[in-house]
């Protein structure tokens, strides 16, 4: 049974890859990390006899602190951060109890070089509409919270690419982009390693929206006509980004929570 400072592993999985995530943060040692380089989705590394320097940006925030195997270098940092009056809790067994109920991890290997803030930063082409919404919302959910995402000309993604650090996504000749008949979607769910159920639903639906395969399920067509008229709602791509993520929120729930469930008129009172 877990201590009351303790999240299981369960707990935290039902709150993965919605917006009431807490704040995930590795404190792992080099060596222990270096064993296996992999984080629970969304989490970030910090060293634990720094966790101080963390306090500013956790006020109001749930934290989750996570080491190899939930013991003293969790626990002491999440005790430090008690102290400053936030709330946090430690994951029952740490990564290794992650790891051994089957969770998806994140290869560390996989996340682009975070820039002088702490962010990965990745660039696309300018006026989104399905595939450059789905990406980001993935990566802001499952790999890094604090992404920065870049809409630019077609004709300039490369070259600001370059100059920027900036990782180029859903362009052509690109390592994350389109593979055969599946989309960038579906190519950063494999190549970070999140083949959950939900989420290999979640990416046939946008598979069959971003390459006009509405036949791929009844879903597809909803997902385009949404984002479609969020493309119209809204010029700047940014506040288009930010609008669309609860849409994608949605689309995930019912992925993960809600495929069988119907909605029919007359109610059903349970009257005979």
């Amino acid at each position: 049974m877990p201590s009351p400072t303790e999240i299981t592993v369960s707990q935290l999985a039902r709150l993965m890859g919605t917006p009431n995530v807490p704040v995930l943060i590795d404190v792992c040692i080099d060596e222990d990390f270096e064993a296996d380089p992999r984080f629970v989705p969304g989490a970030f590394r910090h060293p634990a006899d720094d966790i101080c320097s963390l306090v500013p940006d956790l006020q109001n925030r749930d934290v989750v602190i996570i080491c190899q195997k939930g013991k003293k270098m969790s626990q002491g940092a999440a005790a430090i951060l008690r102290t400053h009056n936030i709330s946090v809790e430690t994951l029952e067994g740490g990564n290794f109890g992650w790891r051994d109920a089957g969770q998806p991890m994140v290869p560390a290997s996989k996340i682009p070089e975070l820039n002088k803030t702490g962010q990965s930063v990745w660039v696309t082409r300018h006026r989104p509409k399905i595939d450059r919404i789905a990406c980001p919302w993935l990566i802001r959910r499952f790999v890094d919270p604090k992404a920065q995402f870049l809409f630019v000309a077609p004709s300039e993604v490369m070259a600001v690419a370059e100059k920027f650090n900036a990782t180029p996504f859903d362009v052509e000749d690109v390592y994350w982009s389109h593979r055969g008949d599946h989309c960038t979607f579906d190519t950063m769910i494999e190549e970070f390693a999140l083949e959950t159920e939900a989420l290999k639903r979640l990416a046939t639906i946008v598979r069959g929206a971003d390459t006009d395969k509405l036949d791929l399920c009844p879903q597809s067509a909803g997902l385009l006509a949404a984002s479609l008229g969020f493309s119209r709602m809204y010029r700047d791509d940014l506040t288009q980004l930010e609008a669309s993520m609860s849409l994608y929120d949605a689309f995930y729930r019912w992925s993960r929570d809600a495929v069988k469930e119907t909605h029919d008129w007359p109610v059903n009172t349970g009257r005979t």
